[in-house]
């Protein structure tokens, strides 16, 4: 049954969307689907389906693993459309979901082992040319795809959505947990998956806090930056598209492990949530992300010359509805606010100019206050189709738990990159977690969200620290006439935050934000 339903389902929205304008006025014939079992070994059985083209001689290949909690159903209306292309088509659902055999691995090395044994069976059974062979996926299909990159020198391109390269990030990006993201793929697997001893013992160590080392070295095996060397030597062409709030896979990995990259790269940001730019392709709907999937391997796996390879190679679309911008490298910091006295009167600072000593104001961190980052997948996902939801009444944020910066100056600004806070904080606790909120302002204190990121600590009570915290990457115009306006607190909903009750935080100069503008 775990099969048949969506595969119902799915049927059902790849006929609408095959028949929606905008897709192939004259598709080339296919085999059709043809499920089959791809043994590989200890009596593993991974369930996939094929679609080829009927047209003679071979054909270039690609792979696709499906996302964690879907099964190899999740990609027939691309892989109908790949085929139609050209290309060979083979979904699979790795091991431990749905009916494939084994016990759920989290892109471990057994699944990274599968994914030349698919490949090895792709190229025996099918049409694939073993010289063309590309992998692609959304989530963990992305993020199996990315790591076997590194390990078999026959993946020779690579398009990747919504996916990670950095566990450790994922897990713990700014030393603080994830509640919400982690809920729901602990739920996923609970329902649809054969979770092994290991990973039900990370699991309950994450919750509890502890083993923390043993969790983190769990993650950097299944972390495409842990292998970039060897992805790296093996040189396959990397494109790799995800969401600005993707609330599972925080971005600014991705822009790390894109730095890093020496082969043909591509790097696009869209608003949306995890899997939400690429979720209308999914259903045979146009889409741009899956456009841009296409385009990369029928270049780099077809031969075709579309001009992808020559167009820049960073791409960033508009959150505030402006144009999409591509640079040649991502744009760096440029402009330096610094964070001022906080008025005693008012229990706002001021943001702007050179960094300043001799100030100070404690806020009591536990309590929560009207900043918030919204929902997992809603808040984020619903900005991808209504523009900005995540807002606050700033003056509404009450200082006594926060504390509150407002730039003087109202001109448009231009926000494309990663802006970063530095803050000086000592706190009051061993043990504790602080939420930075960059905010558009308008003049009646009405904000629109514009990134947030946590940042946690665990040693230190009473001692002065310098904490600096790289929000995650953004495309946003900031009009004429509103402010910027920074607010830090202590909790959020997104995240599982280490402060007690009453905790208090004191924060002083010199502290600065710098923003990337252009």
């Amino acid at each position: 049954m775990r099969r048949i339903v969506p595969l119902l389902l799915t049927l059902t929205l790849t006929l609408v969307g095959l028949g929606l304008p905008g897709t192939a006025a004259q598709a080339a014939p296919t085999t059709g689907f043809r499920f089959v079992d791809i043994g590989v070994g200890s009596g593993v059985i991974l369930k996939a389906n094929v679609i080829e083209p009927t047209t003679a001689g071979r054909h270039p290949a690609i792979v696709f693993p499906s996302s964690w909690g879907l099964n190899d159903l999740e990609y027939v209306a691309q892989a109908q459309k790949l085929a139609e292309g050209g290309y060979t088509v083979l979904s699979y659902t790795p091991r431990g979901w749905w009916a494939s055999g084994g016990e759920i691995d989290t892109a471990g090395p057994k699944d990274i082992a599968d994914v030349s044994r698919v490949l090895d069976w792709l190229i025996a059974n099918t049409t694939a040319d073993a010289a063309r062979i590309g992998m692609s996926g959304v989530s963990y299909g992305a993020g199996i795809s990315l790591i076997a990159s590194g390990f078999d020198s026959r993946i020779k391109s690579v398009a990747v959505t919504s996916g990670w390269t950095d566990l450790v990030a994922s897990l713990y990006g700014g030393e603080t947990r994830r509640v919400q993201s982690s809920a729901l793929l602990v739920l996923a697997a609970a329902l649809l998956g054969n979770t092994s001893a290991e990973f039900d013992t990370i699991i309950d160590d994450f919750y509890a806090y502890r083993n923390i080392e043993a969790i983190k070295s769990f993650a950097r095996i299944r972390s495409a930056a842990t292998y970039l060397p060897a992805i790296n030597a093996n040189n396959p062409s990397i494109l790799i598209a995800n969401g600005y709030g993707d609330s599972i896979f925080p971005p600014n990995q991705i822009v790390d492990f894109y730095g890093g990259l020496t082969g043909p790269k591509r790097i696009e940001f869209a608003p949306g949530d995890h899997a939400i730019p690429e979720l209308t392709g999914l259903i045979g709907l146009n889409s741009s992300v899956w456009t841009s999937v296409r385009r990369w391997f029928d270049r780099y796996l077809m031969g075709i010359s579309n001009g992808i390879d020559t167009e820049p190679g960073v791409v960033l679309k508009s959150l505030t509805g402006g144009a999409t911008q591509s640079y040649a490298a991502l744009p760096a910091a440029s402009t330096r606010l610094g964070l001022g006295e906080v008025s005693f009167w008012t229990g706002t600072g001021a943001l702007g100019g050179a960094p300043t000593t001799g100030w100070s104001r404690s806020a009591e961190i536990n309590p929560d206050t009207d900043a918030q980052g919204g929902l997992i997948l809603l808040t984020n996902g619903l900005q991808a189709l209504t523009g900005p939801i995540a807002s606050a009444w700033i003056p509404g944020v009450n200082r006594i738990n926060a504390g509150v910066w407002i730039a003087s100056s109202d001109a448009a600004l231009r926000i494309r990159g990663v802006p970063s806070l530095r803050l000086r904080v000592k706190p009051e606790q061993s043990n504790g977690t602080l939420v930075a909120y960059l905010y558009d302002m308008d003049w009646a204190g009405n904000a629109k969200l514009i990134t947030h990121a946590p940042v946690s600590w665990r040693s230190g009570a009473g001692v002065t620290r310098d904490i600096d915290l790289r929000l995650p990457v953004v495309n946003w115009d900031v009009p004429a006439g509103h402010k910027l306006a920074l607010v830090v607190d202590g909790h959020d909903g997104f995240y599982l935050d280490d402060n007690d009750i009453f905790d208090t935080a004191v924060f002083s100069g010199p502290s600065w934000l710098d923003i990337p503008l252009q």
